[in-house]
């Protein structure tokens, strides 16, 4: 399979091949896709220089998938470490860094039916990219910057808790050709 002539569905499919190639092939494709998309969504934040500091220039792509597919991928990849989640999330997910600079977190719901993220955003689209995360030392700071300078709205009124003690808030920008991309920026716990 051509990875850049795929679409996002037989790349999201790939992704539980047990060949090696074939799903890392997959994933820096997916990759590839989301981390262009956000930084077309992000080049009038990244042009400011307070913003752009506050900013990770590596992203982390989300890719939301049914619950089956998740547990074939993890399965694929030898049962990599669950994230602690917050329960109010509905989510469940795990990391994947498929090669230098290659970062996905790959996402699923707990409740196919449920009204978390995750849930509405598969129940809309169906599987592929949900979000791209970009890496933070001040969600707030960042945060209130973009609301004020970018005139760009969080999706939440306030930081909230996020996986492994992280604090989070989401951004939806419009990027390329009328598209929304999901903007996550992300804060890790400060390690004593």
């Amino acid at each position: 399979m051509n990875s850049r002539a795929a679409s996002v569905a037989d790349l999201v499919r790939s992704l539980t091949s047990r060949e090696d190639d074939i799903r890392n092939n997959a994933a820096t494709e997916l990759y590839r896709r989301g981390e262009e998309s956000a930084e077309g969504a992000i080049v009038a934040w990244r042009q400011d220089s307070e913003i752009g500091a506050l900013i990770s220039k590596h992203a982390t792509v989300g890719i939301a998938v049914t619950p089956e597919r998740f547990a074939a991928i993890r399965s694929a990849l030898g049962n990599p470490p669950l994230a602690d989640v917050p329960p109010e999330q509905d989510a469940q997910e795990f990391e994947w860094n498929v090669g230098e600079g290659v970062h996905l977190d790959i996402l699923t719901t707990r409740e196919p039916d449920g009204a978390g993220a995750i849930a509405r955003f598969l129940a809309k689209f169906g599987e592929g990219i949900q979000q791209v995360e970009f890496l933070t030392p001040d969600v707030e700071r960042a945060t209130e910057m973009i609301r004020s300078r970018m005139g760009v709205a969080t999706i939440y009124t306030s930081t909230r808790a996020g996986a492994d003690g992280t604090r989070v808030n989401f951004f939806l920008v419009s990027a390329a050709g009328g598209k929304k991309v999901l903007i996550e920026l992300v804060e890790t716990p400060q390690r004593a």
